[in-house]
């Protein structure tokens, strides 16, 4: 009943948030034109103002209404409490029916020439006097992401040793150098331009180089690395990387080298393109849009609705070269901070350096709804930390991770009583969903938090390591995992999980979910206390199914009525000694049957230890596992032991952004 509740409240906070924006009256409608009478955001807002304050008793709905066209911006737009509404006033900010309003933080580079490099044709062209010794990630040539000219061109390249200055062998520390084999790092052209990214474990490094020494094959970076780059868990092998903004790497159509030196960009052709015809493109601004009210004055009833957001930039800060995880620490393009009931709707925000939205500290009832989020530096969508009561919901959240593979597609940090549902996550590097930021039994206010009905697939590509397609954090009371679509998740090593309750997560309900084609398992929860695996499918882990990686004295979880599937690795992986668990009334099978065995032990063995008493090994009968149909067959043997067939045609968005 508690699960029907909850979902039932989540339905009923996305009714009210998509009727809202129409359920008043219009008190006034600013339109704003390319051609118009208001051709910019800034002084639309000041006609907000104005309407504001000389109807202080009115109610009703400001509009906002912006004609086709892009609205570049030099700076962010600063949105504070008098832009915001009020108690009995809203204020949308919306594109006009049928047209593509585009705000954007794109600065136009033009005066580009044909300049020869080898035989090949590039445009060149200098940059203004802000950006000649900038550091930016992107470049845009039509409104594509270009590559920016990286060695190898493929793969990566490994580290033979590491250096450290403290001396200490903890992966932890970071690293000031490394050792290459000969070859890969050479005396390049402005080699201070140059930038290593390294991955190890569940994160990547950024460092631009400060010397080398060709003699003994020695780089050093001009900062730390985040971690030790020795790779993961692999102490006879160090860090894998690849060089950027290499000129000597600059020999594949559609590649692009910036110039610090001399303060200019160059761009490699594709086939067909012509610079009379071109748009070329780096981004100006490090967000687009910044909704900051204070803690005594909040901005309220704000909402972006059908508007396009794109081309924004972010750094790390100078001396950093990453995140310990998830690339937190970068922004939202756009950005809110104590703001009530206030976010975007069927909206488009891509393009962009880090992440795409952040509801920030001090937010509450805020949302993000049947929104598209793509292309992206980093992640999707924060909920951050002091935030609560948020919705994602009916959004498209893809292709992430392009400069910080760390970035996820919807991080929930410290932050509780959200609803993530009815979204699409796809192509990260990372993790899909994570949950939480509490590591063990300390406090936590990421709680009843419902992550349902999700579709999360294409995750981790190989790329780094220790990710799920759902990831959770601490003591998270109330929380719920249900009815979510996850395959395809791989790793680099260990770590390509479906479900992963990581470091103390805690009374979580793990329910009607179903789990595919992961690397090390469909299920795995490091340490935990007291979560309810209840009704799911796990099928074809490579490494092993399920996994428990910590022997605690409390009970780690209840798992039961769940059908695990496999045809190649093991059932169970890592430790299940201490008997801390309760298992039963499952469906266990493998086209053979002999592979089938409970950490060496059979069946009646493993019964013996008080598991599994009620549970069989027999095929479930899908309707089709070829092709992915993990739905029953009416004559299944699970539905015979209680299982319930888990209906999943809600999945995924169930409103599509109409910009998409």
């Amino acid at each position: 009943m508690k699960t029907v509740c909850r979902f039932t409240l989540a339905l009923l906070l996305i009714v009210f948030f998509y009727s809202d924006s129409s359920s008043a009256a219009d008190l006034a409608n600013i339109e704003v034109s390319p051609k118009g009478d208001i051709q910019t955001l800034q002084l639309a807002k000041i006609k907000v103002q104005e309407i504001k304050a000389n109807n202080p008793e009115a109610e009703g709905t400001i509009r906002v209404t912006l004609r086709k066209g892009v609205y570049h911006l030099n700076e962010a737009l600063l949105l504070g409490p008098e832009d915001g509404g009020s108690e009995r006033i809203q204020v949308v900010y919306e594109g006009h029916p049928g047209e593509k309003a585009i705000i954007s933080g794109g600065l136009v580079i033009s005066g580009w020439e044909e300049v020869k490099k080898e035989g090949r044709r590039l445009w060149v062209a200098e940059l203004p006097d802000d950006f000649r010794a900038k550091v930016f990630r992107e470049f845009y040539v039509n409104g594509d992401r270009a590559e920016q000219a990286r060695l190898p061109e493929e793969g990566l390249y490994y580290f033979t040793e590491v250096i450290d200055v403290s001396g200490e062998d903890k992966w932890s520390n970071g690293s000031l150098g490394a050792k290459f084999v000969e070859g890969d790092i050479r005396d390049f052209k402005n080699l201070n331009d140059v930038e290593i990214v390294a991955y190890t474990r569940w994160i990547e490094s950024r460092q631009r180089i400060e010397s080398v020494d060709l003699d003994s094959n020695t780089v050093t970076f001009d900062r730390r690395s985040t971690f030790r780059l020795e790779d993961t868990r692999k102490r006879d092998r160090f860090g894998r990387y690849y060089l950027e903004n290499v000129w000597e790497g600059l020999d594949q159509p559609g590649e692009w080298y910036h110039d610090f030196q001399k303060g200019k960009i160059y761009y490699l052709p594709r086939v067909g393109e012509k610079i009379s015809d071109s748009i070329l493109e780096i981004p100006c601004v490090e967000q687009l849009v910044r909704v900051i009210g204070s803690e005594n004055e909040p901005v309220r009833n704000l909402t972006f609705n059908n508007l396009v957001f794109g081309r924004a930039e972010w750094t790390y800060p100078e001396g950093d070269a990453g995140s310990v995880q998830a690339a937190f620490e970068t922004p939202g393009a756009v950005y809110f901070e104590n703001a009530l009931e206030s976010g975007l709707e069927h909206c488009v925000v891509r393009e962009v350096g880090d992440y795409g939205v952040e509801i920030g500290k001090g937010c509450s009832d805020c949302f993000v709804n049947a929104s598209v989020v793509q292309d992206l530096g980093a992640g999707g969508i924060k909920l951050g930390h002091g935030s609560t009561k948020s919705t994602v919901a009916d959004c498209t959240i893809e292709r992430g991770s392009r400069i910080y593979a760390s970035g996820v597609g919807v991080w929930v940090g410290n932050s509780g009583h959200n609803a993530v549902i009815h979204n699409e996550v796809r192509d990260f590097f990372y993790t899909g969903i994570s949950v939480g930021w509490s590591w063990g039994y300390g406090p936590s206010d990421a709680v009843d938090n419902n992550i349902s009905f999700n579709h999360i697939h294409e995750i981790g590509q190989g790329l780094i390591s220790d990710m799920g397609g759902i990831y959770t954090l601490g003591i998270a009371e109330g929380t719920q995992l249900s009815h979510n679509l996850i395959h395809d998740v791989s790793s680099y090593s260990y770590g390509g999980w479906g479900i992963y309750p990581d470091e103390g997560s805690t009374h979580i309900l793990v329910e009607d979910n179903v789990v595919y084609r992961t690397k090390t398992g469909g299920f795995h929860q490091h340490y935990g206390k007291e979560n309810t695996i209840r009704n799911n499918i796990f099928a074809f882990a490579v490494e092993q199914q399920l996994q428990r990686s910590r022997e605690e004295d409390h009970k780690s979880f209840d798992f039961v009525n769940n059908i695990v599937y496999f045809d190649q690795g093991t059932l169970l992986g890592s430790t299940w000694k201490n008997d801390q668990w309760f298992m039963d009334k499952n469906v266990y099978w493998n086209p053979d049957p002999s592979k089938i065995d409970f950490k060496g032990q059979s069946l009646e063995e493993w019964r013996k230890r008080g598991h599994d008493k009620n549970s069989i090994v027999v095929d479930p009968l899908f309707v089709d596992i070829e092709r992915d149909d993990y739905r029953l067959k009416p004559d299944s043997p699970a539905l015979e032991i209680g299982f319930n067939p888990i209906d999943l045609s809600q999945v995924g968005p169930r409103v599509r952004s109409g910009l998409y």
